[in-house]
């Protein structure tokens, strides 16, 4: 490809929008440009690395015997209050009417039409196991899009199903996706963690997210020193702690005390002169499981995807300051478990503690000497929190670290969530009726692209690995009008191409070091760079992008030397 026939618009000046670097490079590389809120166009660059990352992808779910389709974008609302979601799923999803007032809306994932497409054609066993995939865009109507593709409203992505005859095939099926992703993220070049996730609007019983690890991710990520333990901090397993005998510490007479205006854990410890781990939080929710009170140590922070679980519930809220009112007699900052008449779950860190200070559902005041077994009755303890970095990995005792990440890809165990509600069955081989059992895998194939961006990039621009750069050398001849640079240029590039290697000519009439920050800027990972000086000793220079790292190499080897670099990089990435 010849610049000057390619359609490559480089800028030096960055967005005003752009918070973060891949949303910075990906618009002056000239990979994206901004329609509107959270939806972009991709103009040529940002179109051959984004098929890059779906050739990789496709190559890697056909070796698992995974087949690709392609589904509907348009939904119809009927499969989605079949599955109970339309209504559950929130203003994410876009709805709207077509001329016959029919209710449908824009595809945020494909669970509903994939169900329905299997359960009108599978009937028998023999049909299965069976996993469907496809690259296809979706739209989710975000509150607030940021982060360029990162986190847009309309975005491409690779989602795949499942359909098992029973949880022991669904596991060997769970395994093939994880095993398949991680070949897809070690071929995309990534340093990356495979961690515990919640399972969200998706639903199911259990998932992983693959994470690429990067300053700028949105969630942490907590993996332990010693063993291979690792997790989404919403999922994060905390140890409990040892368990306290109340008789070892003499328990002391229950005292209402007054605490005027004092709501916050460090205005009523301050003004009490206790430590906030001896405080607990009464924290009062609403959700579909009714009003319930949940109780955490005044230093720990309640972690609401641990309760949702916990609870089984479909939607989990923070009650209302009347809730709050109706349910303790008290406004919100003075409610405590003693005397509540509503379900109370509490953390296991409260299990260890004695005579500690909780509200008193009364205005202005809180009690302090208050013991569990005796003041009040405490039937559901569980792990309620959000682990710490004092605490301990919950596999092995080892020593935890937190790191940022950026959610690319997940996998989903849903056993017979949408079978169930969606009746779809097989018969088995006594003729029997049975739910296939379902798992579904996404990867998010703009957010891989904009995941290597803030993985691989310097002061100068984006730092592509060669299995997923939009072309695999640059050539630059430092002056095109030069007859010798222009005559060795084209040589080099016509063996290249004839080669199969993906190779762009800048043929510019650039000065030099124009040409060579855009070719920074894009990322291309070799470039040949052809001058005077050079060339009077028949030499040309070959620069590695990733370490800046330049060879001198005669002309008539320069093509077979690229070429040799290539293969090596791309065989340093293969699993």
């Amino acid at each position: 490809m010849r610049w000057t026939k390619y359609y490559l618009p480089t800028l030096k000046e960055v967005p005003s929008e752009a918070e973060i670097i891949s949303h910075i490079l990906m618009f002056r590389a000239g990979m994206i440009r901004k329609v509107s809120s959270g939806i972009y166009s991709y103009l040529p660059l940002g179109l051959r690395v984004i098929r890059k990352v779906e050739n990789i992808i496709r190559e890697e779910m056909n070796k698992k015997g995974a087949i690709e389709v392609f589904l509907p974008s348009v939904q119809p609302a009927e499969l989605w209050k079949e599955s109970g979601r339309w209504d559950y799923y929130g203003p994410e999803l876009l709805r709207f009417k077509d001329r016959h007032n029919r209710d449908y809306c824009l595809g945020p994932t494909h669970e509903e039409v994939i169900t329905d497409l299997v359960r009108n054609e599978v009937r028998s066993y023999r049909q299965l196991p069976l996993n469907l995939y496809q690259i296809q865009t979706k739209f989710r109507d975000e509150i607030r899009p940021r982060f360029g593709v990162m986190r847009a409203r309309e975005f491409s992505m690779k989602d795949a199903y499942s359909f098992d005859l029973d949880e022991t095939s669904a596991e060997i099926s769970y395994q093939k996706m994880y095993d398949a992703y991680t070949r897809i993220f070690k071929r995309c070049g990534f340093n990356f963690r495979a961690v515990e996730a919640d399972t969200g609007a998706i639903g199911g019983s259990f998932s992983h997210e693959f994470m690429v690890l990067a300053e700028t991710g949105e969630n942490v990520i907590v993996s332990c020193k010693s063993c291979g333990y690792a997790a989404n901090i919403e999922m994060a397993k905390v140890m409990p702690p040892e368990k306290k005998n109340p008789s070892d510490q003499k328990q002391k007479p229950l005292e209402k005390v007054k605490t005027p205006n004092k709501t916050t854990v460090e205005q009523v410890t301050a003004f009490l002169g206790v430590k906030p781990s001896n405080l607990v939080k009464t924290i009062i929710f609403n959700s579909d499981k009714g009003v319930i009170a949940a109780l955490v140590r005044g230093d720990h922070e309640i972690n609401m995807v641990k309760l949702k679980n916990y609870l089984k519930a479909e939607w989990i809220e923070l009650a209302d300051e009347a809730t709050v009112e109706k349910v303790t007699n008290a406004p919100k900052g003075f409610a405590g478990p003693v005397g509540l008449d509503i379900r109370i779950i509490a953390d296991h860190a409260i299990g260890s503690l004695s005579n500690f200070v909780t509200g008193a559902n009364e205005a202005d005041a809180h009690f302090i000497n208050v013991n569990y077994d005796r003041d009040f009755p405490l039937k559901e303890i569980t792990d309620l929190r959000f682990i710490t970095p004092s605490d301990r990995c919950p596999e092995c005792g080892g020593e935890i670290q937190f790191s940022r990440g950026i959610e690319v890809g997940q996998v989903f165990k849903l056993g017979t969530k949408y079978s169930k509600a969606m009746h779809a069955t097989y018969l088995d081989a006594q003729g029997k009726e049975k739910l296939m059992v379902m798992g579904c895998y996404g990867i998010g194939v703009g957010r891989t692209v904009a995941a290597a961006i803030e993985q691989h990039h310097d002061k100068d621009g984006i730092i592509f690995p060669v299995t997923i750069a939009p072309f695999e050398v640059i050539i630059t001849p430092v002056n095109i009008k030069n007859k010798e640079i222009k005559d060795v240029s084209e040589k080099l590039y016509g063996e290249l191409t004839k080669d199969e290697v993906e190779v762009l000519l800048d043929d510019r009439d650039e000065r030099p070091g124009v040409k060579f920050k855009d070719a920074d800027l894009i990322g291309i990972p070799f470039r040949i760079t052809i001058g005077e000086k050079n060339l009077k000793n028949g030499i040309i220079e070959i620069m590695i992008r990733k370490n800046r790292e330049t060879l001198l190499e005669k002309i008539e080897n320069g093509a077979k030397k690229v070429e040799e670099l290539i293969e090596k990089e791309k065989l340093s990435l293969m699993p």
